[in-house]
């Protein structure tokens, strides 16, 4: 069992109320020489202070509840550090609770886990909750904010791109490279998958303001995962029709590159390649890919900030176009 204020009370003589008052910081009711007693005492005996307890009694808390998607993504550890620098800038701790790969038992534990303890809010990164859980979140009265997705629903704030930009950016770009058989790869477009159906709609847009009608096989639905990558790489063999493909995350261009190379494809000179993300990812493979970059550290930093000061409103980021190796201009 830890050490108690009834430990330093009993070591140094003081009432329990003395060592709670010097431990607490509460000035006026002691000397300072009760003070520099006490807490000798408490750093000899090794006491740490209870914050749980001490929120429950206060109802305040310092703590900030990070829930992750368990898909291994790369770019939450660019968001945790964006939150984490904010949250030191305002004193406020951090805990991080993972939700499983859309599993719903799972999201719901790291909900519970969270709402157990007294908290300060909630941020969610990339974590698209099942109805029941949602309801949960809500009804718990608990401030929350969504980072890296966004949502139709008003009633949900969220820091994020504008997928609808990032899909209508990337396509944008490719045509004026000088392709006209552009693929969208890896990208959820099932029941309520709000991101992936902006970023096809922006796709689409980009290409029917070229007078490009976008063809249904140039679209390869994915999980946004590597395996996903392999596999429209290995349909869009099959098809030997799109020049150019845009993935939607960085782990979907590696796989599809990785899998154009098994086919003897030359990426740009044979298929040029944009991911979208933009992280660490990019650079470590040959060629490098071009990508749509977000700034994932300013989502961070920014859902946090709007967590602390109770604003909700919602914002998308900033996004560009980083040219590396993997996009070739194409001759008309």
């Amino acid at each position: 069992m830890g050490i108690t204020i009834k430990d330093i009370a009993r070591e140094t003589g003081f009432s329990v109320a003395t060592v709670s008052r010097v431990l607490s910081n509460k000035e006026g009711f002691f000397s300072q020489k009760t003070a520099t007693i006490i807490n000798a005492a408490a750093a000899k005996l090794g006491y740490k202070k209870n914050m749980a307890a001490t929120e429950l009694v206060t109802q305040k808390s310092n703590v900030i509840a990070i829930i992750v998607n368990s898909t291994k993504t790369n770019f939450s550890e660019a968001i945790i550090d964006g939150i984490q620098k904010k949250a030191t800038e305002a004193n406020k701790r951090v805990i991080i609770l993972y939700a499983g790969d859309h599993h719903a038992q799972s999201q719901q534990r790291a909900l519970t886990t969270a709402l157990e303890r007294p908290i300060m809010g909630i941020l969610l990164l990339s974590v698209d909750l099942f109805a029941e859980n949602l309801k949960l979140l809500k009804s718990a009265r608990v401030p929350f904010r969504f980072i890296s997705i966004s949502f139709k629903d008003p009633t949900l704030n969220y820091v994020a791109s504008d997928d609808y930009q990032i899909g209508y950016e990337a396509t944008k770009y490719l045509i004026e490279m000088g392709h006209r058989c552009i693929g969208l790869a890896g990208i959820d477009l099932e029941s309520g998958a709000h991101t992936g159906k902006q970023r096809l709609a922006g796709y689409q847009r980009a290409l029917l303001e070229n007078g490009i009608i976008p063809q249904k096989s140039w679209i390869q639905p994915g999980n946004y995962s590597y395996t996903a990558g392999e596999q429209a790489m290995l349909n869009y063999h099959q098809q030997k029709k799109v020049t150019a493909i845009i993935t939607g995350s960085d782990l979907v261009g590696v796989g599809l590159l990785n899998q154009a190379a098994k086919l003897n494809l030359n990426v740009p000179n044979d298929l040029s390649i944009i991911a979208i993300d933009g992280t660490y990812l990019c650079k470590i493979v040959q060629p490098q890919l071009t990508s749509v970059t977000q700034d994932f550290y300013q989502m961070g930093y920014l859902g946090a900030a709007y967590l602390i000061n109770g604003q909700y409103q919602n914002a998308f980021t900033d996004i560009e176009i980083t040219e590396r190796q993997s996009v070739k201009k194409r001759s008309l």
